[in-house]
């Protein structure tokens, strides 16, 4: 049996938050007065690429947007109206008692970690690269496959946007799209990931992810 690794995206895969982030993004570019968003269409077409890169092009100055965004966690518990995808912790249970599990996200990684121990999904996660440890998730990527020690072939991420589709395949691992977050399954489908997959359960079932 060859043990693998799953790459999780964590917005939009494991948890559903799409709303509040998308409020918590508009307020803080709002603040640092770049306004580049309205609907939340145009949030989530941010992530079509890599998020901070896409938000870069258009003007926004990271730095600036980084601390608003500690501003607004200091004055709004957003982590309260995040919901759990109920499918989701036991196929995870599963899977981490063979594979390495870890995740990579845009978000921070202290937020992600508040938001695992409210849902009870402690002990699934090797390890979790957020945005402290880079912006980029290609590079995140990168140095999962490295630290754990695992080939390319063995090693997955899944997402749930073009943008984490491109930078998978950027990475040389191989992609399983979900279409239970933020892009709708053409938009995944146009990123050719390996895979799409409709239910959590799909993750077991995928012929070369039996084990």
């Amino acid at each position: 049996m060859t043990k693998k690794l799953f790459l999780f995206d964590f917005d939009g895969v494991l948890v559903d938050s799409l709303d509040v982030y998308h409020h918590a993004v508009r307020w803080c570019l709002e603040k640092i007065g770049t306004p580049i968003i309205k609907t939340q269409e145009e949030y989530v077409a941010l992530f079509e690429d890599n998020f901070y890169e896409a938000m870069a092009k258009r003007g926004v100055d990271l730095n600036a947007f980084s601390r608003a965004l500690i501003e607004y966690a200091s004055n709004v518990d957003y982590y309260q109206d995040v919901k759990p995808f109920p499918a989701v912790l036991p196929v995870l249970t599963e899977l981490c008692g063979n594979n390495i599990l870890a995740i990579i996200s845009s978000n921070s990684s202290q937020a992600i970690r508040k938001i695992l121990a409210r849902f009870q999904y402690n002990g699934c996660f090797h390890d979790i690269l957020g945005s402290e440890f880079h912006l980029s998730k290609k590079i995140k990527i990168d140095h999962a496959v490295a630290t754990c020690r695992i080939s390319r072939d063995n090693a997955y991420y899944v997402g749930d946007t073009s943008g984490d589709i491109k930078e998978g395949k950027a990475a040389g691992v191989k992609t399983i799209a979900v279409t239970w977050g933020w892009h709708s399954r053409e938009a995944l489908a146009a990123a050719k990931p390996d895979f799409i997959i409709d239910d959590p359960e799909e993750l077991k079932t995928i012929p070369d992810l039996i084990y």
